[in-house]
């Protein structure tokens, strides 16, 4: 029997997410997109503005539950942590290839909101037990997010996230004043993350799929029906389609092609410096003396309170640093502002981080002022099927924001999950007899 057919819109980090994820479930899988992956040198920045994931940082950072914030945010959340599962495993069988970097993430608070006000509430009120208070609120919803985080990740002393009744330490508490930081600082946390330099990573990901038989189409569609027509289920000479009819379009546009007012864009300017910009953090001592601080890479987030956010983000395998950024929701200007730029350099200070060059340099090496257009649907991504009357199933992998990468292997297997459901119904109805309806979910 041939394999079902498969095809996925878009060669971004979900698209490349899902193809992948597809063949792995026995798929044969095509990929239709106007854009590919290619090296970051080559890449023009303004003919590729909508061309979203290569212009990435990218890291993860987890992004705490709470009642007072969109629903979809406690399912975004544990798409991200099997994306960083995910993320672990390729490091570990492809750590000089992927173009993935495990690293200790670093997050500073100035004017923190309900979600991380309840985990510090939280963890403050952990700290002083040894085992949960189950009649605490905020304790709870700590103990919760935390329980909910991959149990591979480390702080920075090596503690393990534990299941067995006492609190999870998955998390590094960082006090004001303890490590010493500036006062502006309400709350921050350290953890184990990974970061990706973007290029690397999209080029691996497309390699492995082509490898393992997938085919790439290089084309700019009008609509998600227009899939159906490229590939007939009958040549005109009767003979079948190599590739089989299409059982499933998923659709990882970004835009997502197909009418929805929920979308817009997120415009975020980012700078790319060649310079490595390093943690400096004691050493330990070996006999008398102190010992000299020890060089590391991290990556930081800080959030200003007047809203903006500043971050660092190590891209790893010589592919410089990362330093942004700005989240500008229905902005569409291409062009870099040459203000914003100068704000995120002197703004690399509130990191409190080392740039690594030599003594007689001043300033940053700039490499590239980034613009990115983020597909952003504001009622959060949409990851559901649908069935287009007269043409087939759709499963719909759209409007991640910038949060794309964090959130990417999370959707691939909710994708799966989705085709594999619809491919089993559609199986039934077939030996029942039974037309498609027009629509479902």
């Amino acid at each position: 029997m041939s394999k079902q057919h498969v095809v996925v819109v878009g060669a971004g980090v979900i698209g490349l997410s899902c193809a992948l994820e597809l063949q792995k479930a026995g798929y044969h899988v095509t990929i239709v997109a106007r854009d590919f992956p290619g090296p970051f040198e080559t890449m023009d920045p303004l003919e590729k503005i909508n061309y979203t994931s290569p212009w990435g940082g990218a890291h993860n950072r987890w992004v705490p539950f709470h009642p007072s914030l969109p629903a979809h945010l406690c399912r975004d959340h544990y798409l991200s942590v099997r994306t960083w599962e995910r993320m672990a495993s390729l490091y570990s069988a492809h750590p000089h290839t992927a173009g993935i970097t495990f690293l200790m993430g670093i997050e500073y608070f100035e004017d923190p909101g309900p979600e991380y006000l309840a985990i510090k509430a939280g963890l403050d009120a952990m700290a002083r037990r040894p085992y949960p208070s189950y009649g605490d609120e905020e304790e709870q919803q700590a103990s919760d997010f935390l329980a909910s985080l991959p149990s591979a990740a480390l702080t920075r002393d090596g503690r393990y996230l534990t299941r067995d009744g006492s609190y999870p330490t998955i998390l590094n508490v960082l006090h004001p004043g303890n490590p010493p930081l500036d006062d502006r600082i309400r709350f921050g946390f350290e953890y184990q993350t990974w970061c990706v330099n973007p290029m690397v990573y999209l080029c691996f990901l497309l390699r492995r799929f082509t490898l393992a038989g997938g085919k790439l189409v290089h084309r700019t569609l009008a609509s998600l029906e227009e899939v159906f027509s490229l590939f007939p289920s009958a040549q005109p000479d009767g003979s079948s389609d190599t590739a089989g009819p299409v059982v499933a379009v998923v659709n990882a546009s970004g835009t997502g092609i197909v009418p929805d007012p929920s979308m817009t864009i997120s415009r975020g300017q980012t700078v790319l410096v060649a310079e490595d910009i390093v943690h400096l953090k004691p050493g330990n001592p070996t006999g008398s003396g102190t010992a000299p601080n020890v060089r590391e890479d991290v990556t930081v987030t800080r959030q200003n309170a007047d809203g903006t956010w500043s971050f660092v983000i190590p891209r790893g395998f010589d592919g410089g640093t990362i330093v942004g950024g700005t989240k500008e929701v229905g902005n569409w200007d291409p062009a870099p502002s040459r203000e914003t730029r100068e704000r995120l350099l002197r703004d690399v200070e509130k990191t409190h981080l080392t740039v690594r060059r030599p003594e007689e340099q001043e300033g940053f090496t700039v490499l590239r002022d980034i613009v990115g257009r983020r597909p952003l649907r504001l009622d959060g991504p949409r990851i559901e099927g649908e069935n287009i009357a007269g043409k087939g199933f759709v499963m719909h992998a759209y409007g991640m924001g910038g949060r794309g990468y964090e959130l990417s292997w999370g959707v691939a297997e909710k994708v799966v999950e989705k085709v594999k459901c619809h491919v089993r119904n559609m199986n039934v109805r077939e030996s029942e007899g039974v037309a498609d309806e027009p629509r479902g979910a």
